[in-house]
Parts: C-alpha cells; structure tokens; sequence
C-alpha cells in the first residue's frame, strides 16, 4: 500500500509540527505513564482526576505512604509542569518519576495540574486553567466542592497551600501567587509558600550575561510569541517580564508569604532567575525569600536528570521548604 504523507502546515522546532489535517505532532517530551497504585521504589500512591469537564481540566494526584492515623493532615502541593506551555503534561514519565520522589520525602498531597496548551490552546488559557485548579482545590475547605475528592477531603492541610512549578510551570506560580495576591481564594484559604524552579521569564531586551547579539533567535524568546500571540506587549508583558515590563505590578503582592527560587549555572534562564529573586528581595513583599543556584547544571536538570546526584539534592531542598 502506498504510504500517505501529511502536508505540514507550519513547524515550531523542535517542539511542534501541525499539519494541513488540523492534527498536530508534539516532537518532544517524555511519555505518557498510568497512575500508581503504589509506587514501588517510594511508596506513593498516585491517581487521575477530572477538575472540571467543560473547560476540560483534569490532574494526577499523589499521596505518600501514610505513617499515622487514616486521617492525617498533610500540606497541599499545586504543582505546574514545565515544557514551555506546549509539550510534556502532569502524566508525563519523568514529572511522574519527580513528584513521587519529592511527595514520598516531602509528606505531601500534590495536584499535578494537567492544563491545556498551545497551540491548541494558546495563552491565557493555561493560566486560567491553573487558577480554576486552586480554587478548587481551595473548595475542598469546606466540602463544597464540585467533582470531590476525598484525598483533599481526608488529608488535606489547608492551612499549608503551596505552589510549585518547573520552567513554564514556575512563570505559572508567579502568576498564579501575583492572582492570589488581589483575589480570595474560596473559604479563605491562603497560599503559604511557592517555589519557582528555573523559572522561564523572559523579555523583549536582554539583560546582564543574555546574548544581545542573537536575543530575538532565542528560544525563550520564540516560545513565548508562539504560545501567547496575542499577548499585549509581546515580551514586554509584565506574565513574561515581571521584572522589566512597562507597568508590572511590584512584586510586593505576591499572595504568599515564603518563596524558594532554583536557579542553575548553566540556564540561559538563570539572569532572569536571579533577577526576579532579588527585586522580590528589594520590594515591600513581607515574606521571606531563598535563592539557590547549582553549579554545573542545565534547564530543569531534577527532571530530565532524575539520577544524578545534583538532581537527588535538588529535589532534596525543595522538599526541605515544604517540611519546613
């Protein structure tokens, strides 16, 4: 039989290729693996949920082996997975493999949000999605809560709300704790910390060690004109530049009151990690702020480089923020 050859319409390499069909190829990311039962190597117990079915958001959720009573109360980690808003998910292989490491040493419950992206669905949209995610999660305060579940119900410590995200996911949690910060989360539930792991902030000119040569060929800088076209400023847009942008909100209302920011020697990111950490520092926020920085490591190295020893005690500090 004579092989059919889809035309292709329009490619963003190296992540995504769409077709004249409508259909599109994602050439990046890890694959899709089912919940756990029961993780063998730590213990946790993960399982898919839908948040809400129109707009379709759905979650993996993780439990630790529980050592006390049946109804122990644990911190709530919302967690937002990174792939530059277009690839990997929160039911990807290697976010299955970090979060079950850091749930087993943190004690935690994670939401893992699976939100919608581009190009499908371009920004906001993910942003939206996340903050629909809080809020439900924050519903579960007062069992008033659509599609319920009874992990959050039984086990969820409300008064220890985090936010936690990689790459993409760490812009997501500045926005997201930025919304908090001005708006009521549901039965009055607060965001105690956040942390942001190599977080993707980006702008329209470069700044400290950025390249000024070849800024605009950047991928920071591509990716965020392909997943937010309509973005009013482009990259000047204070979702991207919180720091830079003409008339961002000072950082001084972010909604919660301790921050980690992981930072890595060798991210094109790291200025800008740097950056937000330190004007976090200088503004009238009244939290309390931690910068670490890596040496010898690259983009997201905890997740794509689950092995290596510097991925251990990444992951390591990050559940030290939440037990703390």
């Amino acid at each position: 039989m004579a092989s059919i050859t889809k035309e292709i319409e329009k490619e963003f390499l190296p992540f995504i290729r769409m077709y004249k069909d409508g259909s599109i190829e994602r050439l990046m990311g890890t694959p899709y693996v089912p919940p756990s039962p029961q993780d063998q190597e730590t213990g946790v117990s993960s399982k898919d949920i839908t948040i809400s079915p129109d707009p379709s958001i759905s979650a993996r959720l993780y439990l630790p082996k529980l050592n006390q009573t049946h109804h122990q109360k644990l911190p709530i980690l919302v967690y937002f997975h990174g792939g530059g808003f277009c690839i990997e998910s929160a039911f990807s292989f290697d976010h299955q493999r970090f979060l079950n490491s850091l749930v087993s040493q943190a004690q935690v419950i994670a939401v893992s949000v699976e939100y919608r992206m581009a190009p499908e669905h371009f920004l906001p949209i993910a942003y939206e999605d996340c903050w629909a995610s809080l809020q439900w999660v924050a519903s579960h305060i007062d069992n008033k809560c659509v599609n319920k579940e009874p992990w959050l119900i039984d086990h969820g410590d409300f008064n220890r709300v985090f936010l936690g995200g990689d790459s993409a996911g760490a812009n997501i949690v500045h926005n997201i704790a930025m919304r908090a910060g001005v708006e009521s989360l549901h039965g009055g539930v607060k965001v105690l910390g956040a942390f942001l792991t190599h977080p993707y902030f980006w702008g329209s000119k470069p700044i400290r060690s950025e390249s000024r040569e070849v800024h605009e060929k950047l991928l920071p800088y591509l990716v965020w004109n392909f997943v937010y076209p309509t973005a009013p400023g482009g990259l000047d847009n204070p979702m991207i530049d919180p720091i830079y942008a003409a008339g961002a909100p000072s950082l001084s209302g972010l909604g919660c009151s301790r921050v980690l920011v992981t930072v890595s020697e060798k991210d094109e990111l790291l200025d800008r990690g740097v950056s937000y950490y330190e004007e976090l520092i200088k503004s009238k926020w009244e939290g309390e702020a931690e910068l670490v920085q890596v040496e010898g490591e690259d983009h997201a190295f905890h997740v794509l480089h689950f092995d290596t020893q510097n991925a251990k005690n990444l992951i390591k500090r990050l559940a030290s923020f939440l037990l703390k």
